[in-house]
């Protein structure tokens, strides 16, 4: 089975999501509208690349015609690149990888997974080379840890705030926190878990 993009990783999960919380698959119009699409053709553009990956059937006669294929396999994660826990660096979206990662395994599904660079992370137990599983959202808590991104670059920090100002936290006293003004800065994600292998992106 073919491996995903990010965004279809993304739009699959939100299928999931509906059919778990209403029973019902998403209309074309609410995926768009979820994922800021201008039109229903681009939301059926990305599911039509889902049913060709062998992930679901379209039945265009039905308004809510998405079915979720059971051979399709749910723990297929996309690896999307790097992310850095020290400096930010900037972040590889296209992935050539994915892993099976099994269901239940973190306390949240995770939406993809990517690779961290760097030892800022360490003494929270993220070194340079793990997989972090990130679930994808622009909410989250203070201290929690999350992937953020700063000027088209992401890092992978805990959260804080101080002064009006968020604070990105690292886990190494041999680095200092970033202090980046909340307009300046977009959460991509916030960290799950974490997945430790031997072989590389």
């Amino acid at each position: 089975m073919e491996g995903l993009t990010t965004r279809q990783a993304e739009i699959l999960e939100f299928i999931r999501e509906n059919i778990e919380r209403s029973g019902m698959a998403p209309t074309r119009a609410e995926v768009a509208l979820r994922f800021g699409f201008k039109s229903k053709n681009a939301a059926a553009d990305h599911l039509r690349a889902l049913e060709h990956k062998g992930y679901i059937k379209l039945h265009a006669e039905l308004s809510r015609g998405i079915q979720l294929l059971e051979e399709a396999d749910p723990d297929l994660i996309p690896i999307i690149g790097s992310v850095a826990a020290g400096l930010p660096i900037e972040a590889i979206e296209n992935h050539d990888h994915a892993m099976p990662v099994p269901q239940g395994m973190f306390s949240k599904r995770p939406t993809y997974l990517l690779r961290v660079k760097g030892d800022s992370m360490k003494d929270a137990g993220i070194l340079e080379g793990d997989l972090i599983a990130v679930y994808k959202t622009s909410i989250a808590r203070k201290g929690q840890i999350v992937v953020a991104r700063i000027d088209n670059e992401v890092t992978v920090k805990y959260l804080d705030q101080e002064g009006g100002k968020i604070k990105l936290v690292p886990a190494n006293m041999s680095y200092q926190p970033i202090m980046v003004s909340p307009d300046d800065m977009v959460i991509e994600g916030v960290f799950v878990g974490l997945i430790r292998d031997s072989f590389g992106v």
